[in-house]
C-alpha cells in the first residue's frame, strides 16, 4: 500500500542520524524539534512536515544557519517521502545552501532533479557526489538512468496514455484492478468520502479504501462507490483477483500491512480474512498478485533473505494454504524497492522498481521467465514511464487492441498524489502471406503452413483453394516455417521480422515437390557429351539439397535423361554417369548416400507433354516426345523437343530408417 511503502523507504543512515539529532537537540531543550523528529522517525511525514515548516520559518538565516540547514534537510526528506518532488528539491537545495553536512545530501539533490525530469542537472550532481563516494550503487544506478533518459524519451513507445477522470479525485487513487469480465474496475483511494473520520499523520489524507466503478449497459463507466463489505477505518488497497474471479486478495494495515482474502458470493464480497504467509507478523506483506494459472501468489515483503529494501516474493497456493516462500532473485530484485507486481493475461509479470536505472522515481518493468526459469527484464518506454512514480498496472482481458488497461502515476501532481491513467497499445498488423504451389506453379489447397517463433509462439494456417494463406506474427522475431500436404514433400523457410512499429506484410511462397510423380530439377547443365555438371547448375542442385534436408527420411531416385541424338547404349551410359555426378554433388553437400539411387534412362523415357508445356509450346497435351513424333516437327520445334527431353529429375521412392 502507498502508506506502508512510504514508511518502508527510509534510508537507514538518515534514520540513525535523526536519532542522534533527537538526543542532541532534546538535551538542549529543543522540545518542538524533538517532537518533529520523533514524528518523522515514526513515518508520520505529513505531521512532521507541518512541525518542521514552523520551525524552519522561525530559524534566523544568519544566527542559526546550521539549525536552519538541518531543518531544511528534514523538510526535504518529509516531502520526498510524500512524493512532492518540487518542494523536496527546494528544501534539499536550502539544506545545501546552509551548509548541512548530511552525507547523502548531494545524492538526494541529484535524485530530486532526476524525479522532476531535469536530467542534465541531475547528471552534474550525481557526478559530484560520485567523485566523493565512487562505490555508492544507488548513485551509480541513478546516474546511468539519468544518462539514458534522453535516449528513452527519444524512443517513446506506441502506448497512448490518458488520465482516467472516472476514478480520480483531489486525493490519491492507485493500483487499479480489472475484473475477469472487464466490467468492474477496483482501485485504492484516499478520497474525502473514505471510511472513518481521522486523517493519516503519514499522508495528511483519509486512510485508504477500495472502491469500484462499474460499466452500465452501454459500456460507460459509472460513478465509483466504496466496497462497504470490508473497508475499515484503517488502510485497505492494492486488490487483485484469482483467475476465476471468486477471490479478491488485497492489502490491509491493522496496523502492520498484511494480505487478506475476500470471497465473492453473488454480487457481494465477504469480510476479508488475514492470509497466513509467515508465522512472524513483524514484517510487511503487501501488494498481492496471483499468476494467471492460479499457481502462485506474488507479493512484496521486507522479510530477511531478500536483496534489500522491499522485494518481490512468491509462494505456491494450495487452496487457502500458502506454501514455501521464494524470493524472485537478483534478476528482479535490487538493493532498492521492488513493488506492485501484476500480470498481463498472457502471463507477463509487471512490477515497479526504484533500484534499477529509471526515468526518475518508480519505473515499470516487464519480466518473462524462460524455459530455464530465468527472468528476462525489460524497461517500459515513455509514455508509460515518466520522471515520476509509475506503478500498478492492470490489463483488459478481452481487447481488440494489442494491450489495454490502467496504471497509477503521480506525474503532473505537485502534491505527489497518485492518479489513475488509462493506456492503449494499438494493434499492429504484422503478417506473413503467400501461396502454396506445386513444382509446376499450380495452387495447392488445404496445405498446412506452420510458423514457429523463437519467442515461443506457434501458429498454423491452411491454404485456400487458390493456394493462398495468411498468418499473424510478432515484430522483431525469428521464425521457422514449414508447409506440407499428403502427396507432397515438405518445404521449410526462415526469416526474421523487423523492429519497425508499423503494419507490415511479409511474402513467403512454398513450392511443394510431388511425393508421387517425378519432379523436374530445372537448370541442371552438363558439359557437352560429358557427365560433369557445370557451375550454372549449382543453385538448382543446392535447392535440391534443401528439399532433402527438409524431408530428412525421404529416399529418392535421381534420374538423368538425354535427347534422341546418338546410340541407345551411349545415351544410357552418359545419363547414368550424369545421375551419378549429381548424386556425388549432393553427397558432398552432406546428403546420406543411402538416400540416393542414381539411374540413367538415356532416351528410353521421353517427356510426356503436360498442361504447362502444352500451353507454352503448343505440343498436344499427353503426347510423349518420342523420336517418331519429333521427326514430324519443324527443325525449330525439334530443337525445343530435344531440349525438353534432356532433363534431370528426382522421385520419392520410400523412406529410410536410421
Amino acid at each position: 500500500m502507498r502508506s506502508e511503502r512510504t514508511i518502508r523507504i527510509l534510508d537507514a543512515r538518515c534514520g540513525l542520524w535523526a536519532c542522534a539529532m533527537l538526543l542532541i537537540l532534546s538535551s538542549c531543550g529543543a522540545t518542538k524539534f524533538a517532537t518533529a523528529v520523533e514524528a518523522y522517525n515514526n513515518g508520520e511525514y505529513h505531521a512532521a512536515s507541518q512541525a518542521f515548516k514552523k520551525i524552519y520559518r522561525k530559524k534566523d538565516a544568519k544566527k542559526e544557519r546550521a539549525e536552519k540547514g538541518e531543518t531544511a534537510w528534514y523538510l526535504a526528506c518529509c516531502y520526498d517521502r510524500l512524493m512532492s518532488w518540487s518542494q523536496a528539491s527546494a528544501y534539499y537545495q536550502s539544506a545545501l545552501r546552509y551548509g548541512c553536512d548530511e552525507p547523502k545530501l548531494k545524492l538526494r539533490v541529484a535524485q530530486s532533479h532526476h524525479k522532476q525530469g531535469r536530467y542534465k542537472d541531475a547528471i552534474i550532481i550525481y557526478n559530484e557526489y560520485l567523485a566523493e563516494h565512487p562505490y555508492d550503487t544507488e548513485a551509480v544506478s541513478g546516474l546511468e538512468g539519468a544518462m539514458k533518459a534522453e535516449e528513452w524519451l527519444a524512443q517513446a513507445s506506441r502506448y497512448q496514455v490518458r488520465a482516467f477522470p472516472t476514478t480520480n479525485s483531489r486525493r490519491a487513487e492507485f493500483s487499479p484492478a480489472i475484473s475477469l469480465n472487464d466490467d468492474e474496475l477496483f482501485f485504492t483511494t484516499s478520497n474525502d468520502k473514505a471510511t472513518g473520520t481521522e486523517t493519516s499523520r503519514i499522508t495528511g489524507t483519509k486512510f485508504f479504501d477500495i472502491w469500484v466503478t462499474r460499466k452500465d449497459e452501454k459500456g460507460a463507466w459509472l460513478r465509483p462507490e466504496p466496497l462497504a463489505e470490508f473497508n475499515t477505518e484503517f488502510d485497505e488497497g492494492t486488490p487483485c483477483f484469482s483467475p476465476d474471479g471468486s477471490k479478491m486478495y488485497y492489502t490491509a494495515s491493522n496496523p502492520i500491512p498484511n494480505i487478506y482474502v475476500s470471497r465473492r458470493t453473488d454480487a457481494s464480497w465477504s469480510k476479508g480474512e488475514r492470509l497466513t504467509i509467515h508465522n512472524d507478523s513483524v514484517f510487511t506483506y503487501a501488494h498481492p498478485a496471483v499468476s494467471p494459472d492460479g499457481r502462485y501468489l506474488y507479493f512484496v515483503s521486507d522479510i530477511p533473505g531478500g536483496q534489500g529494501g522491499m522485494d518481490i516474493w512468491r509462494a505456491e497456493l494450495n487452496g487457502d494454504a500458502v506454501g514455501f516462500l521464494e524470493n524472485l532473485g537478483s534478476e528482479i530484485n535490487t538493493a532498492g524497492d521492488e513493488m506492485f507486481p501484476t500480470f498481463s493475461p498472457d502471463g507477463v509479470l509487471y512490477y515497479s522498481s526504484n533500484g534499477k536505472e529509471s526515468l526518475g522515481g518508480l519505473d515499470i518493468f516487464s519480466a518473462r521467465q524462460d524455459e530455464w526459469e530465468i527472468w528476462h527484464v525489460n524497461h517500459l518506454s515513455p509514455p508509460i514511464n515518466s520522471s515520476a512514480d509509475d506503478f500498478g498496472m492492470t490489463f483488459v482481458h478481452n481487447s481488440r487492441e494489442e494491450q489495454e488497461g490502467w496504471f497509477s502515476s503521480n506525474r503532473g501532481n505537485a502534491k505527489g498524489y497518485d492518479n489513475i491513467f488509462s493506456f492503449v497499445l494499438p494493434s499492429i498488423k504484422v503478417r506473413i502471406t503467400g501461396f502454396v504451389m506445386d513444382s509446376e506453379g499450380e495452387p495447392i489447397a488445404e496445405a498446412i503452413v506452420r510458423v514457429v517463433g523463437r519467442n515461443g509462439m506457434n501458429f498454423k494456417s491452411v491454404s485456400k483453394p487458390d493456394g493462398s494463406y495468411e498468418v499473424n506474427i510478432d515484430r522483431s522475431t525469428e521464425y521457422v516455417m514449414m508447409s506440407g500436404k499428403a502427396g507432397y514433400l515438405n518445404r521449410k523457410a526462415q526469416f526474421t521480422s523487423d523492429e519497425a512499429e508499423e503494419d507490415a506484410d511479409y511474402e513467403v511462397d512454398f513450392y511443394l515437390p510431388s511425393a508421387i510423380a517425378p519432379v523436374l530439377v530445372d537448370n541442371v547443365f552438363y558439359k557437352y557429351n560429358k557427365a560433369e555438371v557445370t557451375e550454372e547448375s549449382f543453385p538448382s542442385l543446392d535447392d535440391l539439397v534443401n528439399i532433402l534436408n527438409d524431408n530428412p527420411y525421404t529416399k529418392i531416385e535421381l534420374s538423368a535423361h538425354t535427347d534422341r541424338v546418338g546410340s541407345r547404349q551411349f545415351n544410357l551410359e552418359l545419363s547414368k554417369h550424369r545421375a551419378e555426378s549429381v548424386c556425388k554433388y549432393l553427397i558432398e553437400k552432406g546428403i546420406d548416400p543411402a538416400r540416393l539411387v542414381p539411374v540413367g534412362y538415356g532416351k528410353d523415357s521421353p517427356k510426356t507433354i503436360d498442361e504447362k508445356l502444352a500451353a507454352q509450346y503448343g505440343f498436344p497435351l499427353g503426347q510423349a516426345l518420342t523420336e517418331e513424333f519429333i521427326g514430324t516437327l519443324s527443325p525449330e520445334l525439334q530443337q525445343t523437343a530435344d531440349q525438353i527431353n534432356r532433363r534431370t529429375e528426382f522421385k520419392a521412392i520410400g523412406t529410410i530408417v536410421y
